[in-house]
């Protein structure tokens, strides 16, 4: 059988784990996926099975919604190879799924950007752009280059929206910047999903915003469905993530820190992915957020609200020194991106694997862990029907890894990127 798989391990998907499972590909889609007493090897004969360790564990390719580069490329310089570079390495690292993001800048440096990952979406080596910025608050910038931050602009918008010709998947947004309500229902009306960041709101007006960003999502996607979207859809059934809804980015970072007479964005957050009205990036890199905050997210509001997350940047894969993010400088020591001079975090430097394996360090579940870095982003994308899963009939984007949750091997739409050695 040409471009048949077998793989055998335990199987971590949906939130599920099994042992003793086997995964079958053929044509680069999942054949099988259950218990070895189900599997009928006499239709795979001629497969190639993938020798993994013993103790090993396979799950669905990871999906993450915020990535700006690796392997010395960023998504935010404009430069072609640089950028398929930096998407080839995330692929092979595990990553198979992943939106490339953008950083504040000029309207021309972001429309530059824009048209270079255009034909990566297109080829599918992207799943889409995420614009972090450029409409994000003064107050908590963060990395960003306040240089070019503003108030939402429907204009540049408008210009952004063009250039992407429906690629730009996700935009970061401050709800108490003016305008912030037109910025959320043209994104919305556009198939953008509106991700809160980067702010100084309080408790209500955070609430408030992303609340109207549901409304509208579900308000969409009830047209859609009318109209026989594979997107459309309660996801009530089983394995099937809540769907597309409003996502907070890296919460936490970015916003004021919780406290209990000015509760500020991060409370209102909490309670609406409690609610299942949001879904909440976590960057679980032991850098951005304290294993023990990452745990208790867990615990508050469920696996099925949280997204895993890396932030990363050019650094990522290599060693410490001297990198850009967008056109700042950054500094990378001891695997800690930040800018040079102010000392602010400047994105992540580990790899989507590398988060979810510091994730279950922290004391999560693994099923709950892949789950929100498979399953979950798949559902805000509006691509739970072909990926985030090891149902059969999906894309076979899948990873297997030891007992420690070391990469073995990859598959992407059925093809190994990476081989048991």
């Amino acid at each position: 059988m040409p471009d048949a798989y077998v793989l055998a391990g335990t199987l971590i998907s949906d939130g599920y784990a099994a042992a003793d499972s086997v995964v079958a590909v053929a044509d680069g889609r999942i054949a099988y996926s259950g218990p070895r007493s189900g599997f009928n090897a006499a239709g795979f004969r001629g497969a190639e099975e993938l020798d993994l360790p013993p103790g090993s564990s396979i799950f669905p390719g990871l999906v993450d919604l915020h990535c700006h580069g690796a392997a010395g490329g960023g998504f935010p310089t404009g430069d072609s190879r640089l950028c398929r570079d930096a998407a080839g390495f995330l692929h092979r690292s595990g990553t198979t799924t992943l939106l490339a993001s953008l950083v504040t800048a000029s309207a021309e440096d972001l429309i530059r950007g824009i048209g270079v990952l255009r034909p990566l979406a297109d080829e599918g080596l992207i799943a889409g752009i995420h614009s972090e910025g450029p409409f994000l608050s003064r107050a908590r910038c963060g990395a960003q280059n306040p240089q070019w931050l503003r108030n939402p602009d429907p204009a540049l918008l408008r210009r952004l929206l063009h250039a992407a010709g429906g690629t730009l998947k996700s935009m970061t947004y401050a709800p108490e910047l003016p305008g912030a309500g037109e910025l959320v229902s043209m994104l919305t009306g556009n198939g953008v999903i509106p991700s809160l960041g980067h702010t100084d709101a309080d408790a209500r007006t955070t609430a408030g915003s992303l609340a109207d960003a549901a409304e509208s999502l579900r308000a969409g996607t009830a047209v859609t469905a009318s109209a026989g979207s594979p997107t459309a859809g309660s996801g009530a059934s089983l394995g099937t993530p809540p769907g597309r809804r409003p996502t907070v980015t890296h919460l936490f970072n970015g916003m004021p820190p919780l406290h209990h007479r000015s509760p500020g964005a991060a409370a209102a957050c909490l309670r609406l992915a409690a609610e299942g009205t949001v879904a909440v990036e976590l960057i679980g890199d032991g850098v951005h957020l304290d294993p023990e905050t990452v745990r208790m997210v867990f615990g508050l509001v469920g696996a099925d609200n949280i997204i895993l997350v890396t932030d990363s940047m050019a650094a990522t894969g290599l060693p410490d020194g001297d990198y850009e993010l967008g056109r700042s400088a950054v500094v990378v020591h001891g695997g800690v991106a930040t800018l040079k001079g102010s000392g602010a975090l400047a994105g992540g430097t580990a790899t989507l694997l590398e988060v979810v394996r510091r994730t279950i360090e922290a004391g999560v579940a693994p099923a709950d862990a892949v789950k929100a870095a498979t399953l979950i982003p798949a559902g805000i994308l509006g691509l739970e029907t072909e990926i985030g899963s090891l149902r059969p009939g999906l894309r076979a984007d899948i990873l297997a890894v030891d007992r420690e949750f070391g990469l073995v091997a990859v598959l992407r739409g059925g093809q190994p990127l990476v081989r048991p050695t």
